[in-house]
């Protein structure tokens, strides 16, 4: 095919990529978008956020039907679980959104193309294409967009049958009598909760002593708390050693993280949650002589630009959490960027959420995080159980955990555990942005009823004086 130019070309499709070039093309900057997975939407759409949370979201369903409707006054008759219909409602959802961003696509002109890109040169993509054959891209600028992969781990053969990561956790069937989920995370939590309402005994084994790690440790506790009261099991402490499939099952080999006495437990399934990894094999970077981190990731200053002129990365690829809506926001930047617009991303209040049932929720500091920065703050706390709301509901589990600075009462951080905590978080989000007090909240004008009290009322709590507890 004919060498075709752009002003920047995008490989990846993903999250951070196609909104980069959706903006991109508003902005006036002639685009293309390489994706090499035949679908748009990357890990996110196809193999993450979107399908692990209609799974979630069906197996709620499924629980509340079967064991949590009689105090409410309903009663049904045998619920029986269709696994199949799950799985393919699951299936329809990521299809739908994934056909959904070629549209914008087609909307935007941008020009979307299926292969596999590689920085051939200083302002050149070649791309196999997926139907066979090349296509050679010129480009002014060149964004990298290729997000993360899972991480492997020592020992662990993954077949995506008897040993899976959060890809194959999205199409066990039948459902395995014991799941085992290597890491606390959040993916881990998220998946072993699936399972584990669908009828699985769940055992979490943790290299650390703790879960959720780099969380609030007060809020990680406390929903520790809650997921055993679930039926979760957690073996804390304990580094993984080896895993064998074999016909019926794998055997996890294991001995304590200090180095004490070997275990071994007996599994079903194991899930391999031991985090995510830049995703950079194959993409030429070597060609010019893109820098990467100790960890794998391409270095980038704050204007999402690569040591080579010309050439750019985004989201997963770089370092910061790896979280679809951070990628999102360094997509819209660059592209700003480009067009000449000062786009700007604040880390300070990137939120994350963990969709089990209570969900968990935070933005900004932790208070381990301000002790080791010999920062002063107050912490205003308020019960879940005293929310009207929630009683209304019958979801009383968790709590808000406001932190403000000690001297100008500016929120430093949000922690929260509680239905819809999602949701819930992004009013501190929206006051951190603008920098606002613990007093600013407490002030604001909250409907009755509503779970968002529970955020007043801790934000009222920094300052001693919560109404309902």
């Amino acid at each position: 095919m004919a060498d075709t130019t752009y002003d920047l070309v995008i490989i990846g499709g993903g999250v951070a990529g196609y909104v980069a070039a959706i903006r991109a093309s508003q902005l006036g900057i002639k685009t293309a978008c390489v994706e090499m997975r035949g679908r748009l939407g990357g890990t996110c759409l196809n193999v993450g956020c979107i399908p692990s949370k209609a799974l979630l979201q069906s197996s709620e369903i499924y629980e509340e039907t079967k064991s949590h409707l009689a105090v409410h006054g309903v009663g049904v008759g045998n619920v029986s679980l269709d696994l199949a219909a799950m799985l393919g409602r699951k299936d329809k959802v990521v299809e739908d959104l994934t056909k959904g961003v070629e549209f914008l696509f087609r909307k935007n002109k941008v020009d979307y193309i299926k292969g596999r890109g590689r920085i051939a040169g200083h302002g050149r993509v070649e791309v196999a294409l997926e139907g066979g054959g090349n296509q050679s891209l010129t480009a002014k600028s060149i964004c990298i967009a290729t997000g993360s992969e899972s991480s492997p781990l020592p020992g662990i053969t993954v077949d995506e049958k008897r040993i899976v990561t959060s890809t194959g956790a999205l199409s066990l069937n039948p459902v395995p009598g014991h799941l085992i989920v290597i890491g606390a995370g959040y993916i881990g939590l998220e998946m072993g909760s699936v399972w584990r309402r669908l009828g699985s005994k769940v055992t979490v084994v943790e290299y650390l002593d703790r879960i959720l790690p780099g969380m609030d440790g007060e809020i990680a506790k406390s929903f520790q708390r809650i997921l055993q009261k679930q039926g979760f099991e957690f073996r804390l402490g304990m580094k993984v050693t080896g895993a064998e499939a074999g016909a019926n099952g794998v055997k996890l080999s294991m001995v304590t993280a200090a180095g004490g006495d070997a275990a071994s437990l007996d599994a079903d399934v194991v899930l391999l949650c031991v985090g995510r990894r830049a995703f950079t094999e194959g993409l030429g970077l070597e060609t010019v002589s893109v820098a990467k981190d100790e960890r794998g990731r391409i270095k980038t200053d704050r204007h999402f630009a690569t040591n080579v002129p010309g050439i750019y990365a985004i989201g997963d690829v770089i370092a910061g959490p790896m979280l679809a809506h951070k990628s999102e926001e360094e997509g819209i930047a660059l592209a700003e960027i480009l067009a000449g617009q000062a786009g700007h991303v604040n880390y300070e209040t990137v939120p994350g959420v963990v969709y089990t049932h209570p969900e968990v929720a935070t933005v900004g500091k932790t208070e381990e995080e301000l002790k080791a920065a010999g920062v002063a703050y107050k912490v205003g706390k308020f019960p879940i159980t005293a929310n009207s709301r929630a009683r209304c509901a019958g979801d009383t589990e968790g709590l808000v955990k406001i932190i403000a600075d000690a001297k100008t009462d500016r929120l430093l951080g949000c922690h929260i555990i509680s239905a819809d905590a999602g949701t819930m978080i992004h009013e501190a989000v929206m006051a951190m942005e603008f920098q606002a007090s613990a007093e600013d909240v407490a002030r604001a004008f909250h409907a009755h009823p509503t779970l968002n009290e529970a955020v007043k009322e801790a934000a009222l709590a920094v300052d001693g004086r919560a109404i309902h507890i």
